[in-house]
């Protein structure tokens, strides 16, 4: 089976700019935005999905810290921006946010309960696996595997993310359940499907694809695989439409949001 069907995505042409939706997520009001949106906050974003729907985002802080919409509103009142790295909706008409810039947006629909969850996962909260941790949560709150919908937003392709081989080991353990020694791991994620990490040239350097990472780790979660699908697009070697810190070392990041039913 292949999740990396580019057919599943599609461009929303506004006044403003173009954002990316998800075929597998048609029933939900969603968008990847693209760096077409620079300085636009949630708070304006939203228009272009639901502008009924209640906001939320947090600030980031690339941990394997979940929050569910409840929990946000508890803590706002102590802080304007509540840290954590995903959001989990609890009533119709949330919409639920996630910034990136070259880190991994996932968002993650039920179709059976119509909730919804926005998460910021980088090579860290990859590697603290807050992806499965969503995945535990949500079936904790009653939801089944066979129902969960996950489109991984656009972000950094293995083939340009060099990172030191000790980075690309804590990833890659969240999905080798082996007790192997370091460089066993990476020669087993040489061998894995959807090519988690890639050779380098440098020594001590190997390439790492956190999207492709995540796939795996919400596969093993049972999750079946037409259940996911993976946006077309690197934000390093795509500059007309995404920002990348990679490519250009300024702090600016790209909005994902789905507004639960």
């Amino acid at each position: 089976m292949n999740n990396n069907d580019s057919s599943l995505w599609q461009w929303q042409e506004t006044d403003n700019g173009n954002y990316l939706t998800c075929q597998l997520l048609k029933d939900w009001q969603h968008g990847f935005f693209s760096s077409h949106f620079q300085g636009k906050l949630p708070e304006m974003l939203v228009k272009h999905l639901n502008p009924s729907a209640s906001i939320y985002r947090l600030k980031q802080i690339h941990s394997d810290i979940l929050l569910s919409t409840d929990k946000v509103d508890f803590l706002k009142q102590d802080a304007d921006l509540v840290e954590g790295d995903g959001i989990i909706t609890q009533k119709p008409l949330q919409s639920v946010w996630a910034a990136s810039a070259d880190c991994t947006p996932v968002l993650i629909a039920d179709r059976a309960t119509g909730k919804v969850t926005a998460i910021h996962s980088g090579w860290r909260g990859t590697a603290s696996k807050i992806v499965p941790k969503a995945i535990d949560l949500l079936k904790s709150q009653g939801s089944k595997e066979e129902n969960l919908l996950f489109a991984l937003g656009p972000a950094i392709h293995g083939k340009v993310y060099q990172v030191d081989k000790p980075v690309a080991i804590k990833v890659l353990k969240t999905i080798i359940n082996e007790d192997l020694e370091d460089n066993l791991i990476i020669e087993k994620g040489y061998q894995l499907n959807h090519q988690p990490i890639l050779p380098d040239e440098e020594e001590n350097k190997v390439k790492l694809n956190v999207t492709q990472v995540i796939n795996l780790q919400i596969q093993q979660q049972n999750i079946p695989v037409d259940n996911i699908s993976i946006a077309p697009y690197c934000t390093y070697q795509t500059p007309e439409f995404f920002f990348s810190y990679r490519r250009t070392k300024q702090k600016n990041v790209q909005w994902s949001g789905i507004v639960s039913l």
